[in-house]
């Protein structure tokens, strides 16, 4: 969903829920088609902002996630390059003899 879409959905719904909501009340014509103008900016501004809120949200989650992943890949990397002594030299394996 694009911005543009955000930003006419938002409109819409604005403008459908004013109007409905004001030939309901039995309120003039005029004075629904007034509110509904400005409910029509306003929800279009409104949501527009709120996709800008979900995308960035999006957008941190996933660089979260990436930063984990390298910081598990060196994590792997880093228990590889731990030099394993001999076999004889392991507490371990002199408790076992």
């Amino acid at each position: 969903m694009t911005m543009k879409f955000a930003f006419l959905s938002g409109g819409f719904l604005g403008f459908a829920l004013v109007t409905v909501a004001g030939f309901t009340a039995g309120r003039s014509a005029d004075l629904v088609l007034r509110d509904a103008a400005l409910a029509c900016l306003i929800g279009a501004l409104v949501l527009r902002w709120f996709w800008s809120v979900v995308i960035r949200a999006f957008a941190d989650a996933i660089e979260q996630r990436r930063r984990e992943a390298v910081a598990a890949q060196e994590a792997q990397a880093a228990a590889r390059a731990v030099p394993v002594g001999p076999a004889g030299s392991s507490s371990v394996s002199t408790r076992l003899r």
